[in-house]
């Protein structure tokens, strides 16, 4: 079935609504009981499989018909669907199957079937794919496959087992088809033919064919397949010639065969398959697997995955070869034939890799596969977690045929293994599969193999390992084809690989070219050490410019019997293809056997055949040995003369093994590397470097150094394990890779097993880097100290040494190895210690500081000197000293200091000391760097200690040193459990820090947990947090206890740098002038520029010291730069210790010159008391400057000295301060108030308001107190902040105004309050902040000048749901980026808790709105957390980002760590959104709200207010207006923005207050609101109290009419509404009845039906009339509500009509009802809406018009001068074509034009689809191609002015041709007021509610619904139902409510109340049926209404799923 081809540009919706119509047959037993599913496919792609859940008891009866609706993707238009089918009596015959896409009605496919679909009947098929075609007579004709199954002629080739066999064609495939017929089928040397029935596929591709190995024989040799196509009179042959035997050749007994093909063709796909960790997961079933490709077009067909364990945690790896490459896949199938006893499985996740394309996806699953658990599905669809896809390296199949020799004795039982040579490097070591009957004499044995790109072949190795007499092979030749390039390459042999025979070797070179095979004769020496000899196996690998050997066993030496004996020169024969130019060669010994230990002096290769003098020489003169030198036993060596530091690499592989339990191995461990410039071999890992002799124990890390030529970027990386000892198996949690020289570090993470008995039984694997961290480039320079020959003149103290060099200095060296050092010298020579050092890069060298630490007897050391060669330019330093370092020689010094001489003087250096001595004082303090420590010690068990800490600090010029962290500010006892300690480090110019060493020296109980270390440095502004979280102790961790730590960036905190000031201050020569309290002081600079309060004194004995009568005290402290001018200072004390008081003579501040240099004092001269007994008893005094003395460096190098007074300081000024008390119950305090005035010049400090003038009770009910106090010019005083201790007894205080005169300037600043300063009221503050009261038009130009619009900011709500898991919670901030298309993206959003609340604890649910950039359309989201340490592990469960301004949010499951330690070790993870679910929420508008508050007195509030909004197209929920501490207060304007619907134009706004609080009265003056997008201003004016007990109207709910642009638009009117109960028994009642009348305008509010004109109200057959005045007209009225409480003595009620009368349009709405409102009457509910009855009167059958505007693109090329035509397409049907002339009179489709026309048709429905055309007027043939470009479509159908947009964006191309259109779906249908009032008919809605199934899920609370649809909401609903026990866990709950027609559904809200026992509830999801039109609407809940799990939240809002 295919449509135009012009569909495929079809633009479309996500979600389309699909009518599946079933049609049961007419023929005996034909109906069915079991599960129906329904596949579609369609252009766009495959619906999942779907089933028709039907909710009658008796769907798919015989001859019946069943209608579904089905909501998935949008598919475009069907081409075919499948069906399968499962359960008791399944067999079912299908008559025919029509679908409807219910978005284009006229779009319906009929499927005829007339078939069974049964595994007894007819042909056994129970799924069918059926072919569409939208004529229903049309029949589409079936096609006939003749297929014969040829078996082969030889023993055992037969099989019992059932054969399966799909057919693959260009249309699709058959199916899998079992080949069944009645005789013995598949017997030996047999032909079978079998007839199958399918559609027409077209030509034919391929086949699978396979049996599922039931039987007794099941193994099958099948020769080949014929297929005769009947239909299209083709034959296809199919040849196969294989075993399909579990036992046989490959062991597959399925495969995929092409049409004609002998080569094997495959793609091989890995597909791990991961069983559960739950209990019961495995089982025995079969398991089958679908791979599909992109949208589902190709697919791999049925794959049974054959041998896997299916075990409860295990991982099962197949290699699944098909003849397609379909990789990425779009999604994956998985099943099983639930054919065993325990059949359930519960699948976890199914990774599946393609080496081809070297894509790895990930399928999470997560679910049971089981017919009793869940929903009982035993097949699934996974979809793929994007997030998680991976780029491995590509890799290619191979074929590999090896022949092997026909000469006796030929055959080989040992692993062989093969290595390929390219031109682009080399493969790994493969091992060939060796079955016992492979590489038997004279036989071929094929293999397939996957290798990386290595370009054209040049070489094979190929080996075995068995050293004994009966393994020897005759190989006699093997060839390669690459599969996809037919290349293909012949590798001749005819050797023996064997020990015995030939030249005895078992390794054989083959080259592409022959002639290149060349014999290498490698000598090599051992050195003439004692002890130099080894028995080990020794190997060699000589690496040239063309590949290199392979690591050759050195056996048998030509020249001596006892190899590699001291002095020996053995002799070797390496047969190899050529290499070209050797370049290097690596020899080693495998640390075996007693004397293992060996020194090497040199290694020579040449080509036999040569003289020794061409030899090329590898000088080693090094020990391999394990407990020498560097404890290396592999070294490798470059030819004599070239510098080998300048050629190899090290890399520092830290291997960190799990802490899980049995994770440490016994086994051996090798790793290999694999990078841009190439490989290393595999190397097994020997002698770590710290030394921890047990290797890869629990969770211990260990750290091997691999030296070895550079291989470039690392991209990947294989480890693994010999898999030998007794406990093999081992867990790797991490690797990291360092390369000091490249300055890049690699982290590996591995989180897995490598164990043959664990997950998927691998024991080596290959990891990619999950992140590359840059870290200190470094180079290597080689340190030889060569000590004199002089008696006694050798040391074995420990020698330490630093280098210093232009770009910096090394760190402390410590020169040792495992060898004896610095021995004195023989005679012969001087003793030379060499030792390699890799440092930074210190540029030219300078200086050496060399010291020893005079330890052990003989330490004495006579040093001739040091030489360093610098590998990168390979230049050397000689540093001479010929002195002694001892105590009793020489000078006695032991450190000497070195400088480099020349070569040429090589004489002795002078002993500079180039220190020269620093000034002190301010210019020392500007030079050097004040860096405050702060050192926390973790909160753990014994994470204290008594050890010596020390720390040193790295800049990036230079280092402090070792610093002993002595002294600590903060406590005696330092690094304690939990503690944090401060320290003061000083250093000069050493750089922006980079990074810190701390570490301790192992004393004591010397075990510390560090947490973390701050260092602020206020000279430089920047506070850095270098995260630790490990232990420094022997005993735990890795054993460190020195550890280097880096900044963390994400805690860096950066403000403006502090200068130094120096303060002189003077104390008075007067008696008793001295203090010992704490004396401060504040500097101010110009427009109130100020520093914080500096305590000069740190502790008690300071100030003790200072402060003395006549003294002269000086302190440099480091505070905020306040300008050029300091302006005025404050200086106080706090009045504590003995004789606090204090006169003050002078202060004078001394600071640097900006510019030049010198610097400047500032003299404040004071002269007066500072005491509480003294003068005016105040301790704090303001100062102004009064002379400034300047020195300068001028340019003759004079100081140049000026004073000049101060002019115009400011003046003192008195300010008169009114507290007035409210008078109110309690307002009264008793307790300490302070307060602080700030004016634009500064502020006054905060003062202590302590002696009232008025009273001598302060702060009592009603009165009011004065004060006085003294401040230099505050200029305009603008706020105050007012405070209180809470001392005393009632420390309440209700304040009410202050106010604040200037004496000097006769100002008067009011300030209204009116607010408690109180611990139990309100907010609960008591300190508050008050603006002074000012003028109304002021303030409005100040708001003018604040809306500055920054680049659209939008919001963005985030959900984040933290694991249960021990551990799952974390400390750390968290953040989210959110990243759209073309790379933009937000900055970090910071998602911080609310209430200061620190963490993410686990099982918790915490919400979040944050403000950030608008990306556009989200394409991934960053989450990630600033925790640096291992302890800051976060588990994250879910995040959902809803972004309300595009009405979208995504839920993302995440389900990972976010940790440094746990899975794959990243902290931060970015999501795909196409991981997400995405659900569409209600989209909402920005608007900005200004709420201003009367200017009456008590008008400001603090109760709760709620606003909601009611406009043309909608209204709002209540909103709650956020009071943030200071809005809504008396004569305030408050500006903030609010999410709104999108129901613009506003009509109205509601507000209501709760009355809660302590000042619950609020006097609402106006709400101003502006939509940021249209700028549209709207005002509601109220003027006027919203309260209890004020005011006239005594209300707390008010309702304004919006103002825009001075026109209002709802007027007020009288509603008269008239309730007539019926004529019927008992139709009265007694209860309370309430009701909302419902508009265009929104809704009137909840109306009480209580004054009336009848005492006695709702009597049977009474009319009860209510006058309600004065209300805002709804307008045209749609439905009321109406319901009452069910009290009184008989509360049913049946109610006739109830009429609306609006006294303004004067006109009666009747809305009838003539139902019960009964609890036990009907169907029980007490809550009705009624719909208007006189909306009827339109009837829209008949026809209608349609206005159509079409909007041209502004773009010459845009405009057409041809026709254009449209076709609508709506839900009843479908238009005929209308033309949209062009005229030339009147010109249409112009660039940017707006061209409209009416158009009269058949009603068509709501409009789905348009159709656009685009033909010439004349009908001619188009030349060349011409386009019109249309923006938008709008249509509005006139009757009920309803408008569809269709933003079309496209171009239409012109052609004469009908068929050629271009169709557009609906992008926004607005539904007119009139045409929702239509649609309001009852309908009965099924609502069911599914608890989830945890421990305590169920509730006892009663539950309440709310559905939100396009025509409103239903109303807060009760779910009750008689006699059951509802929502209990696990259990499904089914109400039906009568509710008018809701419209398409939006949302739900879903409450408790929180009553009964266990009130805590999890709600696992609600559907929604809408039983009219069969429509089920899933809301999926998944979170518990629970007050304490998760948010606490009892009420829940869900979203649609689709």
């Amino acid at each position: 079935m295919f449509l135009p081809h012009s569909l495929s540009n079809l633009h479309s919706p996500l979600f389309s609504v699909y009518e599946v119509v079933t049609i049961t047959g007419d023929v005996k037993g034909a109906g069915t009981d079991a599960n129906v599913f329904v596949t579609l496919f369609g252009d766009f792609g495959v619906s999942p499989k779907i089933h028709l859940a039907s909710k009658s008891r008796t769907a798919f009866e015989k001859n019946k018909t069943d209608v579904f609706r089905v909501k998935t993707h949008n598919i475009g238009p069907l081409k075919k669907i499948e069906h399968d089918n499962t359960g008791m009596n399944a067999s079912w015959f299908l008559d025919r199957v029509v679908v409807t896409d219910l978005n284009r009605p006229h779009l319906r496919f009929y499927f005829a079937c007339s078939n069974w679909l049964s595994r007894e009947e007819a042909d056994n098929l129970y799924v069918r794919d059926l072919l569409g075609s939208m004529n229903p007579m049309d029949v589409p004709k079936s096609n006939k496959y003749i297929v014969s199954v040829f078996t082969a002629d030889m023993k055992g080739s037969g099989t019992d087992a059932d054969v399966f066999l799909n057919i693959f064609g260009e249309n699709g495939d058959t199916g899998e088809r079992r080949l069944d017929s009645d005789k013995d089928n598949f017997e030996r040397g047999s032909e079978d033919k079998f007839t199958i029935e399918a559609p027409n596929l077209g030509r034919l591709k391929k086949i699978t064919i396979g049996h599922n190995n039931r039987g007794s024989s099941a193994g099958w040799f099948l020769d080949k397949v014929v297929v005769d196509d009947m239909g299209n009179k083709e034959i296809y042959e199919f040849p196969v010639n294989r075993w399909f035997a579990m036992d046989e050749a490959d062991g597959k007994i399925q495969r995929d065969v092409l049409v004609g093909s002998l080569q094997p063709m495959g793609i091989v796909y890995n597909v791990q398959v991961m069983t559960g960790d739950v209990r019961g997961a495995g089982t025995n079933s079969k398991i089958h697997i679908v791979m599909h490709g992109f949208k589902g077009l190709k697919n791999s067909g049925k794959v049974f995955l054959e041998g896997g364990a299916f075990e409860r945690g295990l991982i099962d790896i197949f290699n699944v070869e098909i003849c397609e490459l379909i990789s990425p896949l779009s999604r994956v199938t998985i099943g099983h034939d639930n054919g065993a006893v325990g059949a359930g499985w519960y699948c976890e996740k199914v990774v599946i890799y393609c080496p081809f394309t070297g894509i790895e996806q990930t399928f999470p699953c997560g679910k049971w596969l089981d017919e009793d658990e869940g929903d009982g599905l035993i097949e699934r669809e996974l979809y793929e977690m994007v997030s998680l896809r991976q780029k491995k390296q590509k890799k290619y199949p191979w074929s590999l045929w090896i022949w092997t020799s026909d000469i006796k004795g030929a055959g080989t039982d040992a692993q062989v293994f093969l290595q390929i040579y390219g031109e682009k490097g080399k493969s790994d070591e493969i091992k060939l599969e060796n079955n016992s009957d492979s590489f038997e004499q004279a036989q071929l044995d094929k293999f397939m193999l996957e290798l990386p790109d290595i370009g054209k072949l040049l070489k094979v190795r190929i080996w075995h390992e068995k050293r004994n007499p009966f393994s020897g092979w005759h190989l006699a030749k093997l060839t390669l084809l690459k599969t996809l390039t037919m290349e293909k390459y012949s590798f001749q042999c005819g050797r023996w690989l064997d020990i015995n025979e030939d030249d005895n070797e078992i390794v054989r070179e083959l080259p592409v070219i022959l002639n290149t095979m060349i014999k290498y004769r490698a000598t090599i020496c051992t050195g003439n050490v004692g002890g130099s000899g080894t028995d080990a196996t020794v190997f060699l690998n000589i690496i040239g410019d063309l590949g290199d050997t392979g690591e050759r066993l050195m056996i048998t030496s030509k020249t001596n019997v006892n190899k590699f004996e001291k002095g020996n020169h053995d002799e070797f024969l390496i047969d190899a293809v050529s290499l070209g130019q050797v370049r290097r060669v690596r020899v080693g010994h495998d640390g075996r056997g007693g004397g293992c230990g060996w020194f090497l002096d040199k290694v020579m290769v040449r080509e036999d055949g040569q003289p020794e003098s061409v030899a090329i020489e590898f000088p080693c003169d090094r020990w391999l040995d394990r407990n020498e030198d560097d404890g290396q036993i592999v070294r490798e060596l470059v030819p004599a003369g070239d510098g080998l530091r300048l050629f190899n690499v090290s890399y520092h592989i830290a291997i960190k093994t799990g802490s899980v339990n049995g994770a440490s191995s016994d086994s051996r461990v090798f790793v290999k590397l694999y990078g841009e410039k190439g490989d290393t071999d595999k190397m097994l890992l020997a002698v770590s470097d710290n030394d921890l002799r047990n290797y890869f124990e629990t969770a211990r890390t260990d750290i091997f150094t691999i030296d070895t030529f550079d291989i470039g970027r690392i991209n990947r990386f294989l480890i693994g394990h010999t898999n030998e000892g007794l406990r093999a198996g081992w867990f790797l949690d991490s690797v990291q890779i360092s390369v000091p020289v490249h300055g890049k570090q690699y982290m590996f993470p591995s989180d897995r097993w490598l164990c043959k008995d664990e997950a998927d039984g691998k024991v080596e694997v290959e990891i990619y880097p999950s992140e590359v961290l840059e870290i200190e480039q470094l180079i290597n320079y080689e340190v030889t100290v060569v000590t004199g020959d002089i008696r006694s003149g050798g040391t074995n103290a420990n020698i330490y040494c630093q280098i210093y060099g232009e770009e910096g200095k090394t760190e402390v060296l410590t020169l040792k190895s495992r060898s004896n050092n610095f021995e004195r010298g023989t005679t012969e020579i001087f003793k030379e210690d060499i030792f390699n050092i890799t440092a930074v890069d210190l540029g030219a060298l300078k200086k050496l500081r060399i010291r020893h630490d005079n330890s052990q007897a003989g330490a004495g050391w006579f040093l001739d000197r040091v030489e360093i060669v610098d590998n990168k330019d390979d230049s050397t330093y000689f540093f001479p000293c010929k002195r002694w370092l001892a105590v009793d020689e020489d000078d006695g010094q032991l450190a000497r200091e070195l400088v480099p001489v020349d070569e040429a003087f090589m004489k002795k250096g002078d002993d500079d000391d180039e220190d020269s001595e620093t000034t002190l004082g301010l210019e020392q303090k500007a030079m050097s760097t004040t860096y405050t420590m702060r050192i926390k010690t973790g909160d753990k068990k014994y994470a204290g200690t008594d050890a010596n800490v020390f720390t040193i600090l790295y800049g990036t010029k230079d280092d402090t040193g070792i610093i002993n962290l002595k002294a600590s500010k903060t406590h005696k006892n330092k690094f304690e459990q939990g503690m944090i300690d401060e320290f003061i480090v000083e250093a000069v110019d050493i750089g922006p820090l980079k990074k810190l060493r701390v570490g301790h020296d192992n004393r004591g109980s010397a075990g510390w947990f560090l947490d973390w270390v701050e260092i602020d440095a206020p000279s430089l502004g920047q506070k850095l947090r270098f995260p630790c979280g490990r232990w420094l102790d022997k005993g735990e961790d890795d054993g460190a206890i020195v550890r280097d730590l880096f900044p963390n960036p994400l805690q860096t905190e950066l403000y403006t740098p502090f200068v130094p000031y120096e303060i002189k201050i003077f104390t008075s020569d007067v008696f008793g002038a001295g203090t010992d309290a704490d004396v401060f002081i504040v500097l101010y600079g110009r427009d109130a520029v100020c520093t914080q309060q500096k305590s000069l004194c740190v502790n008690k004995r300071e100030r003790l010291m200072y402060f003395e009568r006549g003294a002269e005290d000086m302190f440099i402290v480091e505070l905020e730069d306040v300008g050029d001018v300091i302006e005025k200072i404050r200086i106080g004390h706090d009045n504590r210790g003995v004789n606090p008081g204090w006169h003050l003579d002078r202060v004078e501040i001394r600071r640097l010159l900006r510019k030049g240099k010198g610097s400047e004092t500032v003299i404040f001269p004071c002269e007066c008391w500072l005491a509480k007994s003294e003068d005016d008893g105040e301790t704090v005094r303001e100062l102004v400057p009064s002379d400034i003395i300047t020195e300068k460096l001028s340019r003759d190098g004079n100081l140049k000295v000026t004073e000049v007074e101060v002019e115009d300081a400011l003046e003192t000024h008195t300010y008169n301060v009114s507290v007035m008390t409210g008078d109110v119950c309690g307002a009264g305090t008793d307790a300490n108030v302070f307060l602080t005035i700030y004016g634009d010049l500064g502020d006054t400090g905060e003062r202590k308001l302590s002696k009232s003038e008025t009273n001598s009770n302060k702060f009592e009910r009603g009165s009011v107190d004065k004060f006085t106090m003294e401040a230099v010019d505050l200029g305009q005083v603008f706020k105050i902040k007012i405070r209180h201790d809470n001392s005393m007894v009632s420390a309440d205080w209700y304040l009410d105004q202050v106010e604040v005169f200037d004496v000097d300037t006769e100002e008067v600043f009011l300030f209204l309050c009116e607010r408690w300063l109180s611990r139990k009221r309100e907010d609960r503050r008591i300190c508050r902040v008050f603006y002074v009261k000012v003028t109304w038009e002021t303030s409005v130009c100040d708001k003018k000048t604040q809306r500055t619009h920054k680049c659209p900011f939008i919001p963005y709500h985030m959900t984040i749901c933290t694991g249960l898991e021990r551990d799952a919670s974390t400390t750390s901030r968290a953040y989210v980026i959110i990243i759209g298309a073309n790379h933009t993206q937000t900055e970090r959003l910071w998602l911080d808790l609310p209430d200061g609340r620190k963490g993410f604890e686990s099982g918790s649910l915490e919400s979040f709105e944050t403000h950030g950039s608008d990306v556009g359309e989200i394409k991934k989201v960053e989450l990630g957390h600033d925790g640096a340490t291992p302890e800051s592990c976060w588990l994250v469960d879910e995040l959902s980002v809803a972004v309300p301004t595009k009405g979208v949010k995504y839920i993302f499951t995440c389900k990972c760590w976010l940790a440094k330690d746990r899975g794959d070790g990243l902290t931060a993870r970015m999501f795909n959104v196409l991981d997400a679910e995405n659900i569409s929420i209600s989209q909402k508008i920005i608007y900005e709200v200004t709420v201003v508050t009367g200017d009456v007195q008590h008008a400001g509030t603090d109760t709760l207010i709620f606003m909601s909004v009611f406009g043309a197209n909608g209204s709002t929920e209540e909103m709650p207006l956020q009071k943030n501490e200071d809005r809504f207060e008396r004569g305030q304007e408050d500006t903030f923005n609010m999410e709104i619907d999108d129901i613009a134009p506003l009509r109205k706004m509601r507000l209501r207050i709760d009355g809660s609080g302590s000042r619950p009265d609020w006097f609402l003056d106006k709400v101003i609101t502006r939509n940021l997008t249209t700028e549209e201003v709207s005002v509601f004016t109220y003027e006027e109290w919203l309260s209890r007990t004020r005011g006239p109207k005594r209300t707390m709910i008010c309702e304004m009419a919006a103002v825009v642009d001075e026109e209002v638009m709802v007027e007020l009117t009288t509603y008269i509404i008239q309730v007539k109960t019926s004529d019927c028994t008992g139709a009265g009642t007694d209860a309370n009845v309430w009701i909302i009348v419902f508009g265009e305008n929104g809704d009137t509010g909840t109306l009480a039906l209580k004054e009336c004109n009848k005492s006695n109200k709702f009597e049977r057959k009474q009319v009860d009339t209510f006058r309600f005045a004065d209300i805002l007209s709804l307008g045209e009225l749609s439905k009321v509500r109406v319901w009452h409480d069910n009290s009184g003595p008989s509360p049913g009620w049946h109610l006739d009509y109830i009429d609306v009368k609006d006294e303004i349009l004067d006109k009666t709405f009747r809305f009838p009802c003539d139902r019960w409102l009964a609890k036990n009457d009907d169907d029980g509910q007490i809550m009705r809406e009624l719909a208007c009855a006189n909306n009827d009167y339109l009837d829209l059958n008949e026809k209608t018009k349609y206005e159509i505007c079409t909007k041209t693109g502004d773009a010459a090329e845009a405009e057409t001068k041809e026709n254009a035509w449209i076709v609508l397409e709506g839900k009843k049907g479908r238009s005929k074509e209308f033309v949209m002339e062009n005229s030339s009179k009147k010109k249409r489709f112009l660039r940017g034009n707006v061209d409209r026309f009416d158009f009269s048709s058949k009603n068509l429905g709501d409009i789905v689809g348009i159709c656009l055309g685009h033909t010439p007027k004349d009908g001619k043939k188009v030349k060349g191609e011409v386009f019109w470009y249309v923006e938008e479509v709008v249509v509005t159908e006139r009757e009920l002015g309803n408008k569809y947009i269709f933003g079309c964006n496209a171009a239409i191309p012109l052609s004469p041709k009908r068929d050629d259109f271009l169709t557009f779906e609906c992008t926004k249908a607005i539904e007119s007021f009139a045409s929702k009032a239509r649609s309001l008919v009852p309908v009965k809605y099924e609502i069911i509610i599914i608890t989830g199934d945890e421990k305590g899920a169920g509730t006892d609370a009663n539950v309440f619904i709310t559905i939100y649809g396009s025509n409103g909401d239903s109303g807060c609903r009760p779910l009750r139902q008689k006699f059951r026990n509802l929502f209990e866990r696990e259990q499904t709950d089914r109400f039906i409510l009568e509710m008018l027609d809701m419209g398409e559904l939006q949302k739900v809200r879903v409450e408790h109340d929180n009553s009964g026992l266990s009130p805590g509830w999890l709600l696992d999801r609600v559907e929604v049926t809408n039983t009219a039109n069969g429509v089920t609407t899933i809301f999926l809940c998944g979170k518990w209404l629970d007050t304490n799990r998760a948010d606490g939240q009892i009420v829940r809002v869900f979203y649609p799923k689709y």
